[in-house]
Parts: structure tokens; sequence; C-alpha cells
């Protein structure tokens, strides 16, 4: 072929001369196509349809689910292990509980009964979900009853309320197992997810708390335990969805339309607490970095200044108290920062600070 030929039949779109020299590509000046492609190749490399074990995935679910024998010994075991790790302050021995608790069992099975419409499921799900929160309530409740060491140790302390941080762990680390469930891989991903959403610590903790008859402690860890259990039902929920796992089928169209509207009233039981707790723990974040923020650039660009900072999220009834260690400022200076406070976005927040008597004017008065 010549030159002139060559060129001609590059023009055309021809591909022999591409494939021949592989320097020469062929640029298609159809912007349509162009995004068309760039899109349909996003979503292929995205996707995670193609190869999904439906039969195989509800299955392994379903074998999960069921709290007897060998399954509460398991359960009893890795509470042990893991009140054990966090009465000693040992991040290695919680995360060898985690490796052999059974709990992700029921969770998944509650969001694959909600996402496929099965009832019965759900109840079973459900019904064993209570039986192994029970059952790890009493363990960790008798353990710490009868353990010589009573202190609140650093790991402890990090389960008794959940962080925003908590949400993303729990959810992604949720999606993360039945994708890979999706796949028939259950051997590498499944210990990594209990690694991440850590169910087994914040119920030790509230045992814990019942143990040494704080409240505060067995309802921050409960609240952290139930904002885990929501994300990863929510995650299994979207998945199974997403892959259109087949829905269940009544012979009764009266009982199928029945079973379909209860599975859409526990669905929304389900995401609306979800969503709730996410957008509150975000305003509680927001809160808290606004506030970090505040104090270190308005009341602490003071170099000389020696402050304590210290805040409760409440919505509105949020509150700011600062204590001053080193000087006393006047209360010009207190109206200014509270001015300021609508900046950093702390209003209706209120501000209290708190601080010695000024001796000095004290002593010019007498």
């Amino acid at each position: 072929m010549s030159k002139k030929e060559k060129n001609d039949a590059f023009e055309k779109g021809s591909d022999e001369p591409i494939e021949k020299d592989p320097t020469r590509i062929r640029i298609n000046p159809d912007i349509g196509e162009n995004i068309s492609g760039i899109w349909s190749f996003i979503k292929e490399t995205v996707s995670f349809k193609d190869g999904a074990d439906v039969e195989s995935t509800v299955k392994n679910i379903r074998e999960g689910i069921n709290f007897r024998g060998p399954n509460v010994w398991v359960l009893i075991c890795s509470i042990v292990v893991a009140s054990v790790g966090l009465n000693t302050n040992s991040t290695a021995v919680i995360i060898g509980a985690m490796l052999i608790s059974p709990l992700m069992g029921p969770i998944r099975g509650i969001g694959l009964g909600v996402g496929t419409n099965d009832l019965s499921l759900i109840i079973d799900s459900l019904k064993n979900f209570g039986i192994a929160v029970g059952i790890s309530l009493l363990t960790a409740w008798i353990y710490f009853l009868i353990s010589p060491i009573s202190e609140l140790t650093a790991e402890l302390e990090a389960r008794t309320g959940p962080n925003l941080m908590d949400v993303f762990i729990a959810f992604f680390g949720g999606l993360a197992g039945i994708i890979a469930a999706s796949r028939g891989d259950n051997s590498t991903v499944i210990p990594g997810v209990a690694i991440a959403t850590a169910l087994m610590p914040p119920l030790c903790t509230a045992g814990y708390g019942l143990a040494i008859g704080d409240f505060q402690y067995f309802f921050g860890a409960s609240y952290l335990f139930l904002l885990n259990t929501l994300f990863i039902c929510l995650s299994t929920i979207i998945v199974v969805r997403y892959l259109k796992f087949p829905l269940r089928k009544f012979l009764d169209p009266k009982v199928e339309k029945k079973v379909a509207w209860m599975s859409y009233v526990l669905l929304f039981l389900v995401v609306i607490p979800a969503v709730f707790l996410f957008y509150a723990k975000v305003q509680e974040t927001v809160f808290k970095e606004n506030a970090k923020s505040f104090a270190n650039e308005v009341i602490l660009s003071d170099e000389s200044l020696r402050a304590d900072l210290m805040y409760e999220y409440d919505g509105e009834d949020s509150h700011i108290e600062i204590f001053l260690r080193n000087k006393v400022v006047s209360d010009d200076v207190v109206e200014t920062w509270k001015k300021q406070m609508k900046t950093y976005g702390l209003v209706p927040s209120s501000l209290t600070v708190i601080q010695g008597e000024d001796v000095e004017e004290k002593i010019a008065s007498l």
C-alpha cells in the first residue's frame, strides 16, 4: 500500500494502517459517541452484577443466621475474649475476638429478608439477633462483675459513644461484606468486615456499663452498636436490591401484597433511623469542629492567654465553656467573642467564660 493509499485509508477510518502502526490513533470527532463510550466504560468498570451467585449467597446467609449449639459457644467465647481485650486495653486481643464472632449472620439475614420481601426470614433473623445480643450482654455483664479490673481503659472509653467515622465504617464495611458474599467469597473479606464494623466491643462495653452501674456507658455503647447494625443492614438491602435478588412469591395475591407492604414498612424503619442518626452525627461533628476553630482562631489568638475548652452538643441548646487559666478579660471582650460565634456557625449556641477574680482591679478599688 502506497503512502497516499495509507493516508486515504486513515482518513476513511480504516483500521488496517492503525493495526500495522500502533503509534497512529484515529480520533472519533463525534463528541456524543465519545461521552457515551466513556460512560459505558465506567459502568462496566464499577458494576458487580456479572458473576453474582444469588443462590449460593442466599444459602450462605441463611446458614449463618441460626444461633444453636456451636454458634452460641463461639459467640460466648468471642465475647469473653473481647471483654478481656477491652479490660486489659489490648487491641490485638479485641481484633482476635472480632475474627471469631458469628454476630454478622442475623444482621445480614435481616437485610436479605427486607430486600427480598421474605417476612419469615426477617422474623427468624430478628429472633436470632435478639438471642445473640442477649447472650452477648449477659456474658459481658458476668465477666465484668467478676473481673478484678474495673478501671475504664482507653479501649472501653472509645466505645462509649459513636462518632461520624463509625457511620462510614459500618456502612462501607457492611457493603464490602455483602458484595464479597454475592461472589461466594467468605474467606478473606468477612473477617475484615468483622474488624471494621466492630460489633463485639460495643456490646462488651454495654455489659461493662451494666456491671458497674453506669447507664451512660451502657446507652452510649448500645447506641454505637445500634448504629453499626442499622448501616450494615442498610448496605445489605441496597446490594440485594441492586443485584435484583428474586422476591419471595406467594400463591395468594392478597398475602403477597400484605407481605410486600410489611417489608416496605420494615425498610422504612431501617432507613429512617439510619438517616436520622447519620444527620445527627454530622451536625454534632460540624459543631465540634466549629467550636475548636472558634476557640483557636478567636480566643487563643492572644498568645498570652491560656484557656481550656469544653463543649456539649444538644441541637439548639448546645453550649460552649471557656476556662481562662492565667488571665481575666473584660465583659466587652466576652461580648465580642459572643458576636463572633455567628461567623463560625455556632449560633444559637451559648458561651460561658469562667475566669478568676481580677486581683489587680480588686486591690485598686480597696
